[in-house]
């Protein structure tokens, strides 16, 4: 793979390159669906969020929804699946942005990541980690690196040997290191979840 290489110069992600072999970046058409679920994974771990992805396409007799679709379930039956208050009332949020100002592929492609993360941050309950997931796994964009995502953080800690005590100087290591990832940063973050995932099984 052609992020194999680059990501290698750096030896300790090398290992891990190593250790879980190759990781693919597939684009979803379903942009307004994904949002939803990514919204709906917040501060959940992988395998919790995965249920909540399964009872919400089970809403849909398992098909993808369209944003009408989704917006037609009620309220009640969002909390119904284990949805908190806020997590359901944003989950009509992007379908109702989605039908009025359109999450169209073509269109997000044309805007670069901070023109993104302004846009879809005026969706009530999408903020900047939100976004820049739906960036990585939505739109399969290649440079993504999500600063503020606990799971990344806790993984550099562990393999960088961090300090986190002040927030501000860890924050400017993190980028540090980072940069040298590009343009492949997105991959160096799935290395990073791979190794906190593993770590917990």
């Amino acid at each position: 793979m052609h992020y194999i290489e680059h990501l290698s110069k750096d030896r300790k992600l090398k290992k891990l390159i190593e250790q879980q072999g190759l990781h693919k970046i597939e684009p979803h058409h379903n942009i307004c669906m994904r949002l939803c679920i990514s919204i709906m994974s917040q501060q959940l771990s992988t395998k919790v969020a995965q249920v909540f992805h399964k009872r919400f396409l089970d809403l849909f007799k398992g098909r993808d929804p369209s944003p009408k679709q989704i917006l037609n379930i009620p309220y009640e039956t969002l909390r119904s699946i284990g949805l908190s208050h806020a997590k359901a009332n944003y989950v009509h949020n992007i379908a109702r942005f989605a039908l009025e100002y359109s999450l169209d592929g073509e269109k997000l492609g044309a805007m670069n990541d901070e023109e993104l993360i302004v846009y879809l941050g005026t969706i009530k309950g999408v903020g900047r980690w939100t976004a820049e997931m739906l960036m990585m796994f939505t739109l399969g964009r290649e440079d993504l690196f999500a600063l503020d995502d606990l799971g990344l953080q806790q993984a550099m800690i562990r393999l960088y040997r961090l300090d986190n005590s002040d927030r501000k100087k860890f924050k400017a290591d993190m980028t540090r290191i980072s940069k040298k990832w590009s343009p492949f940063r997105t991959y160096a973050c799935l290395y990073l979840w791979g190794m906190k995932d593993n770590s917990q099984n």
